[in-house]
């Protein structure tokens, strides 16, 4: 069975629309932009809806809780690897301008035997759309398309 993430896409609409994204850390995404950012998102548990797996990953990712907003699924988008990810789309200004993730273990450098800890999300940032789909990693570029026709109707 394909591993299933859940995440928040939170947007504004501006002058033009603009969509909060996290980079993602570690040294392997350090020196990366484009195809390094996403939406906040991890894993269901077992037995876990889709949102609240949203809601609590957002959290976790950016150090707050996502905003109070109504929340609209925008899709499940599958990754070449087959990781399915269900995008839920809040509009809000109601965000940090930093991240305070929580963090993962990885073995750095490599073969050095120590273990070091990075952030999940290292920063936050605003992006037009059109910056969003070059930014945002590959599997998740469809959301910000069904972004767009949920604002254009």
């Amino acid at each position: 069975m394909a591993e299933h993430s859940a995440g928040i896409l939170v947007y504004r609409r501006r002058p033009r629309p603009e969509v909060y994204l996290g980079h993602m850390g570690g040294p392997f995404w350090s020196r990366r932009d484009s195809g390094s950012w996403s939406i906040p998102k991890g894993t269901l548990l077992p037995g876990e809806a889709p949102l609240d797996a949203a809601l609590r990953e957002f959290a976790e990712e950016v150090g707050t809780p996502a905003p109070a907003a109504d929340y609209v699924e925008l899709g499940s988008f599958r990754y070449a690897s087959g990781k399915i990810v269900t995008v839920f789309a809040a509009e809000s200004d109601a965000v940090p301008v930093e991240a305070h993730s929580n963090t993962f273990s990885i073995e750095w450098p490599p073969r050095s035997g120590q273990q070091r800890e990075f952030p999940e999300i290292d920063r936050v940032a605003w992006f037009r759309l059109e910056e969003a789909r070059d930014r945002l990693v590959v599997g998740q570029r469809s959301a910000i398309d069904a972004l767009e026709a949920l604002l254009t109707r």
